[in-house]
């Protein structure tokens, strides 16, 4: 395996392993359905990015086709000039020729760099539509997460009516948010897989952006964490 690329098999062993680890602490919990997305979103990708990488054949032919036509107007152009009378064609003639040719040939090169551009841009689209589920299953952690309070965990107070129900232990408690972080870090590593497989320069930024958020928002998940941990009371052993 190179240590300078990232390895989907081994990304692919680790969100399996983190699955399993929720399902049995939390075989209820919404985050187990949330590490299953991601798990279905790394199976996919090795799919997604073979259709990213693969040519679009149809868009290459029409293209060269055009460039193809160019370098023919040309070369019309070039033999009209050379085998014209010179008696028969004035050089204002010549130059509306000339004109002419250029002209088709600009709008002829211009149009086959249009085409050739279209399938950078599909894939680009492809490749960002990939990014931006990501991007939604990183705020469907954060969802998660966001009513975990830690003080109420470790000094129990009355709830009102509309209080959300907060059944889980300390310890409990900073295991699920252990386990948010870990989801948060595998879906910046699964973001910057597509990087590595299309490397353009949008679709780098953006994981970047990517990368930024879930670092953010394992922060936050990281302070509450941080209150359970040095409350010196801990009843059960770590994962």
């Amino acid at each position: 395996m190179s240590h300078s690329q990232l390895d989907r098999a081994h990304l692919v062993a680790t969100v399996a392993r983190l699955l399993a680890r929720i399902r049995e602490r939390f075989p209820t919990a919404g985050l187990l359905a949330v590490a299953e997305a991601l798990r279905d979103i790394v199976n996919r990708h090795a799919e997604r990015a073979e259709r990213i990488a693969r040519p679009v054949w149809r868009l290459r032919l029409m293209s060269t086709l055009l460039l193809l036509l160019g370098i023919a107007c040309v070369g019309w152009l070039f033999w009209s000039l050379r085998w014209s009378q010179p008696k028969t064609t004035t050089f204002t003639e010549t130059l509306q020729m000339m004109e002419a040719g250029l002209s088709m040939l600009f709008f002829l090169g211009a149009g086959a760099v249009y085409i050739a551009s279209l399938e950078l841009r599909s894939k680009r689209r492809r490749c960002l539509q990939a990014l931006h589920e990501l991007r939604a299953l990183a705020h469907i952690v954060d969802l998660h997460q966001l009513t975990k309070d830690p003080d109420r965990a470790l000094h129990p107070g009355v709830d009102t009516e509309s209080s959300p129900e907060r059944p889980l232990t300390p310890f409990q408690l900073t295991r699920y948010l252990d386990y948010c972080t870990e989801i948060l870090s595998l879906i910046g590593k699964v973001g910057a897989l597509y990087a590595q497989d299309f490397p353009d320069p949008q679709a780098v930024d953006a994981v970047d952006d990517i990368e930024d958020l879930t670092t953010g928002l394992s922060g936050k998940i990281w302070q509450k964490i941080m209150i359970l941990t040095n409350h010196p009371t801990r009843d059960e052993d770590r994962a």
